[in-house]
């Protein structure tokens, strides 16, 4: 199944956990997905992020990183989106407009496969990279 979407890493663990968090755009975006039976992506990136975030020593919520990523291995909603050389390619093709490698992985896979990305990151939205759901 291809996603319709791609979501940005804080919006995978809103979604999850504390969707009242999201912008009213950014659910009705995601449940008209959910509703239609289409796949949210997820950038294998968002999985590092998510264990490094919710690690046992974080102090980020009340969630730990084994919760949430149980979460979303357990939903058939969610395609995970692998990291390959085109994926690393793009990245490299960016150039200076983002520079935290994460954001950089997202971005690029979102491009790579013609999605819009779901996020609340300005910088990602100020820099035109790709379409985003803000």
């Amino acid at each position: 199944m291809i996603p319709a979407l791609l979501l940005d890493t804080h919006i995978v663990v809103h979604w999850l956990t504390a969707p009242k968090r999201l912008s009213a755009e950014q659910i009705r975006t995601i449940r008209d997905v959910v509703r239609k039976r289409q796949a949210l992506g997820i950038s294998a990136m968002t999985l590092l992020e998510i264990a490094v975030f919710f690690s046992r020593d974080s102090r980020r919520g009340p969630f730990d990183a084994r919760t949430v990523l149980e979460k979303i291995d357990s939903s058939a909603i969610f395609q995970i989106l692998p990291i390959t050389v085109e994926v690393a390619v793009e990245v490299a093709a960016l150039g200076p407009y983002l520079r935290d490698p994460a954001d950089r992985a997202i971005v690029s896979t979102a491009r790579v496969h013609g999605l819009r990305l779901v996020t609340s990151d300005t910088r990602i939205a100020e820099s035109r990279l790709v379409p985003v759901v803000v």
